[in-house]
């Protein structure tokens, strides 16, 4: 609702997920994709993935910077992920061809990282 009603492409984040699903020979109806997306990816995998992997890494690496830039690398890397990598295996357009869809989702997932890490930070999960 939100990018359309700021003159930016409409998002179909479950839309993906139906993809992917479908591409694998699973059941893809909006539900499962609204649960792929939503549930077991956006509030299992990408929160495990930081917790376990990106932060003690970056942290390995690079040390005690300020939150915020690891965030919005950790979002910019799902993104790559998500459209970048899933959007292959499920068939569609390599990074759906630059068009106006895959530049809000890269919005929304830079979004999604430095929101997520500043949630985690506010209930004391975060190793970072």
């Amino acid at each position: 609702m939100i990018s359309p009603g700021l003159g930016f492409a409409s998002l179909s984040p479950h839309g993906l997920a139906r993809s992917l699903l479908g591409s694998l020979g699973l059941p893809d109806g909006d539900f499962a994709g609204y649960f792929v997306h939503f549930y077991l990816v956006g509030l299992i995998g990408y929160p495990a993935g930081w917790l376990f992997i990106f932060a003690p890494v970056w942290n390995r690496v690079a040390g005690g910077t300020h939150w915020l830039l690891p965030s919005a690398l950790y979002g910019f890397g799902l993104w790559v992920f998500a459209i970048g990598g899933i959007t292959a295996i499920a068939g569609l357009p390599f990074f759906l061809n630059f068009t106006g869809i895959a530049w809000v989702a890269l919005a929304g997932h830079v979004l999604y990282g430095i929101v997520l890490v500043a949630i985690l930070r506010l209930i004391g999960r975060s190793p970072d």
